[in-house]
């Protein structure tokens, strides 16, 4: 009973709603149109209902007149409807009215031709003394005319014959009279043909009007629409850690809410709010929800779409959204993606900057009464920190709030909140160890795709959502999409790719081993490598890939650069130690690209291996000058301790060089392989070959290191 209640009072509401929403579409368009498109819209709009009223009225006086005209019509028996073609017509002199006064009536005969749908053109011939005298009376006549019809004496010999029953002689006569009388046509002609057009000017004002309203509306509807706070789903409580940057939004939420007591304390500036951070860590969410909060309407708008093409096109765009917001008066207008407005100024040509001088003076600190509680949220992927950003812009922005990417603890929460909202299809007991450690890095966002990419592989393969499940998800989302066929048919490559990829796997083994101790559950807890694979990745034309976890340690010692240069490495030494030197492959192009930046980082940036602390790398980049060349110091160590650390890591897999070939020969009958199952053959492997020393080849690695 009460659902049907419910059911017949939201019905009215629905259609209420919509017209409402409609009316503030409408009045938002004619806000933000400049002055002569407004008086245009209001003068259509005012001449569409004059002009129809102005019909109506004409219409209603040809109603009213063809009454009158039908009302002379008084049957008179038969004959009463005929032209008499045989007595003569000559043109009547004075009024029709005076001259039936004056002189003996025999005969009045009214000729008449529909012009519209109710009115005609009429001649009136009064036979007298043996001729007929034709009239083209006025309107005020044929008043007078039908008034007197009624009671004259002549009205018994009144009769009415259409034009189009005169015959051949007789349309004759009367297209001679059209031509005498052409200057005296009735006003009932005219206004006819004002009434019609009026009528048509009218339909076509109003028609013209709309179609130009819809174009207009449909195209702000995309682009610029304010979203009402009972349109947003979720709440700012969905929003799993950041309990830090809530904090901020709280603390904008309360300032708004009592900004008359933070007046009292001189706290007068005006609301605009720099969000900062990485893509996908919820700016967008944040400022919605903060929208729900203050019950306030926002408007979204990409500051990369405020551009048109046109010189001052951003400049107008972001007035147009300036005055929606001032009749809305209290709102949030949210500009995402606009770094390039933060950008320094200063654009070869004068119009470079109209956008960012425009949005300067939006966020100016001195604002009219009715722009004070219109909130600016401007949100970027960067900060001052990351690039050079304009002086005068950040100084519009009293509140800033620094977007982060989750730790580890907040990234389990935030997995488990995903996967709470669809519980009754998740397994119980998950180990979501690995999947917390392979996203290390990644956004909010990026963890609700590798979630929501589970669930779709689990209802295709309808089964339930498990931890191998996850980690299939995030392989997908991460790496990409994979395929075994583009290496099946390729031996050679693929026993290159395995013998590369376990150079770099065997390399970080090695010293997981000696901080463990060849402890064998910390290691498989401990190591970076996930799974290695031969199936290559489209997206990145990779023939094989290892899938890794991200690094936790935000400090690196000497020893850990030096160690992930020889991971780096690992792979081109192995190729050379199976297939000589002339048979190393581009494959390890980006690892040599990455060994460069290691080195140069703690040669150049950090005067690592010399005597001198200074980052010469700074000089490069200092804005004071051109940029300089690696020095040949600095240059001359990197190669040397590029060389050294080769010739370590090579010495290491030469070591281990059975095991390699064992090792790669099982990766390309499988195809790939997880960590674990790495793990248990390399235990396998030294079992089997040597029981007495399990450390086969690993002496060698432990002397290098």
């Amino acid at each position: 009973m009460s659902d049907e209640s419910n059911s017949r009072a939201a019905g009215p509401a629905g259609p209420w709603l919509r017209l409402r929403k409609s009316a503030g579409r409408l009045q938002d368009w004619f806000a933000i149109q400049s002055a002569p498109v407004k008086f245009l819209v209001v003068a259509i709009a005012l001449l569409i209902p004059l002009t129809g009223i102005y019909s109506l009225m004409l219409a209603q006086k040809r109603a009213v007149l063809a009454e009158e005209v039908k009302a002379m019509a008084v049957a008179r028996g038969a004959g009463v409807w005929a032209f008499d073609e045989s007595v003569p017509v000559v043109l009547g002199s004075g009024s029709v009215l005076g001259f039936l006064d004056t002189n003996p009536v025999e005969r009045v005969t009214v000729i008449y031709e529909p012009l519209m749908w109710n009115l005609s053109e009429r001649i009136i011939l009064v036979q007298s003394q043996g001729q007929q005298h034709a009239y083209y009376p006025s309107d005020l006549e044929t008043k007078i005319f039908a008034d007197k019809a009624v009671s004259a004496p002549w009205s018994a010999r009144l009769a009415f014959v259409p034009r189009a029953e005169l015959g051949e002689n007789a349309l004759k006569v009367f297209e001679r009279l059209d031509q005498r009388f052409a200057n005296g046509r009735p006003r009932s002609a005219d206004d006819g043909w004002r009434s019609a057009v009026s009528g048509v000017l009218s339909t076509a004002l109003m028609l013209g009007l709309l179609a130009f309203l819809f174009m207009q509306l449909r195209g702000q509807f995309k682009a610029l629409k304010f979203i009402e706070p009972g349109h947003i789903r979720g709440s700012i409580d969905e929003l799993v850690g950041m309990d830090d940057i809530k904090a901020e939004v709280a603390q904008i939420k309360d300032q708004y809410e009592r900004r008359a007591l933070y007046a009292e304390y001189g706290i007068r500036k005006p609301f605009n709010v720099m969000f900062s951070g990485p893509a996908g860590t919820g700016k967008t969410k944040l400022a919605s929800y903060l929208a729900k909060e203050l019950n306030l309407p926002i408007l979204f708008h990409s500051a990369a779409n405020l551009e048109t093409g046109y010189v001052a096109g951003g400049a107008n765009t972001l007035n147009r959204i300036v005055s929606m917001a001032k009749r809305r008066k209290r709102c949030i207008v949210f500009l995402d993606e606009a770094q390039d407005l933060f950008m320094k100024r200063g654009g070869r040509r004068k119009f470079d900057d109209d956008t960012a001088n425009t949005l300067l003076a939006v966020l100016d600190g001195v604002r009219s009464k009715d722009e004070a509680e219109i909130i600016w949220i401007v949100a970027s992927n960067f900060n001052s920190q990351t690039m050079q950003m304009d002086e005068a812009m950040l100084r519009r922005f009293q509140m800033k709030v620094d977007f982060r990417l989750p730790n580890r603890e907040e990234r389990l929460a935030i997995i488990l909140h995903y996967l709470a909202q669809r519980a009754d299809k998740v397994l119980p007991g998950l180990d979501l160890s690995h999947l917390v450690g392979v996203t290390e890095g990644r956004s909010p966002a990026d963890l609700e795709t590798i979630v929501n990419q589970a669930g779709i592989t689990a209802v295709q393969a309808g089964e339930m959502i498990g931890a191998d499940t996850l980690m299939q998800a995030a392989e997908r989302v991460l790496v990409g999409n994979v395929n075994s066929s583009t290496t099946d048919e390729r031996e050679r490559d693929r026993r290159i790719i395995a013998v590369h990829e376990w150079g770099h796997f065997l390399v970080d083994l090695q010293r997981e081993r000696e901080l463990t101790h060849d402890d064998w559950d910390r290691i498989l807890a401990d190591m970076k490598t996930i799974k290695i694979s031969l199936k290559a990745i489209p997206r990145s034309n990779a023939l094989g890939f290892v899938f890794h976890k991200q690094g936790t340690n935000l400090l690196k010692t000497k020893g850990d650069i030096e160690h992930d240069v020889r991971v780096l490495l690992g792979g081109m030494a192995n190729e050379e130690l199976f297939f000589g030197e002339d048979g190393t492959t581009n494959g390890a192009h980006n690892d040599i690209t990455r060994v460069t930046q290691l080195l140069h980082h703690a040669v150049g940036e950090m005067g690592m291996y010399r005597k001198t602390r200074l980052n010469f790398g700074a000089l490069a980049n200092d804005g004071q000058g051109p940029s300089r060349a690696l020095d040949e110091e600095t240059r001359a160590i990197m190669e040397a301790q590029s060389e050294r650390l080769y010739g370590e890591t090579k010495a290491v897999l030469a070591e281990l060089k059975p095991l390699t070939e064992h090792l790669a020969g099982k990766l390309m009958e499988a195809g790939e392989m997880g960590l674990e199952d790495a793990l248990a053959e390399i235990r396998r492997f030294e079992a089997e070959n040597l029981a007495s020393d399990r450390s086969v080849g690993w002496s060698a690695l432990k002397a290098a290191g």
